[in-house]
């Protein structure tokens, strides 16, 4: 049996997700439930949960400042939370999952599915650390993403990604110190969390960070050069857009 807490100061609710839990998720017992940062810590101390659903936001505090104070314990988290871009974005760099409010059974029985996979495995650890990093982290400074492989997360700083390529379902970054990593994620999904931080997809095959762009070639058809030597191709629809972009920087 999975054991859960739920940490969220509205009682209406917490009594729809446990009611929600109790009706489709039969594997898995609330054992307790929190409405506040400090009530929460204090029960995931005296349970050791196995996963916390997590409000953002409380009266008395982030659900952030409840995983700065429990970062040396072991559960998985998924948050709950109302519409709220800045938070959602923190999550998604950290490779943590979320549940936007209200919530439905079918976005439930989807989080906990991918819970029931990653119990056991001590890698939400990597994916709490970087949110916190994150969330302190200088404005100046480059946000470090959770990029997860078959084997294990890796936590890297965008300011150290050369390209992404597409591979069907997978992506291939290239990292700026010659090494390559395969990820389980499509090349949009990471173009969606890397298009803020001056990355931008000049082919549907690939996405580059403007920081190492050395050049552009117009013979035999458009191509990106890159600090490292290679050259990726410049699809004829974006090539205006692309050179406009080059020229400004």
């Amino acid at each position: 049996m999975i054991k859960a807490i739920i940490v969220e100061d509205e009682k209406k609710s917490r009594e729809t997700l446990s009611g929600l839990l109790k009706l489709y998720c039969k594997d898995l017992q609330v054992v307790a439930e929190a409405d506040g940062v400090y009530s929460g810590i204090e029960i995931i101390c005296e349970y050791k949960p196995d996963v916390v659903f997590l409000d953002i936001q409380m009266p008395d505090g982030s659900g952030f400042k409840l995983l700065e104070r429990t970062r040396d314990l072991e559960f998985e988290v998924i948050f709950t939370t109302a519409y709220d871009q800045f938070a959602i974005k923190a999550i998604k760099y950290s490779a943590l999952d979320y549940l936007l409010k209200p919530i439905f059974p079918d976005d439930l029985l989807s989080a906990v599915e991918k819970l029931r996979k990653k119990l056991g495995s001590k890698r939400t650890k990597e994916g709490i650390d970087a949110l916190l990093h994150n969330l302190k982290k200088p404005e100046s400074d480059p946000p470090r993403i959770v990029l997860s492989t078959a084997e294990k997360l890796h936590v890297v700083a965008t300011d150290d990604i050369l390209r992404c390529e597409s591979d069907n379902y997978y992506t291939v970054f290239y990292f700026t110190n010659g090494k390559k990593l395969m990820v389980s994620k499509t090349l949009k999904e990471n173009e969606e969390l890397l298009s803020e931080h001056n990355f931008v997809r000049p082919h549907k095959s690939h996405l580059v960070n403007l920081k190492y762009v050395r050049g552009m070639s117009k013979t035999d058809g458009a191509s990106i050069l890159m600090s490292d030597g290679s050259e990726v191709p410049v699809s004829r629809r974006k090539r205006d857009k692309i050179t406009e972009i080059l020229s400004s920087l």
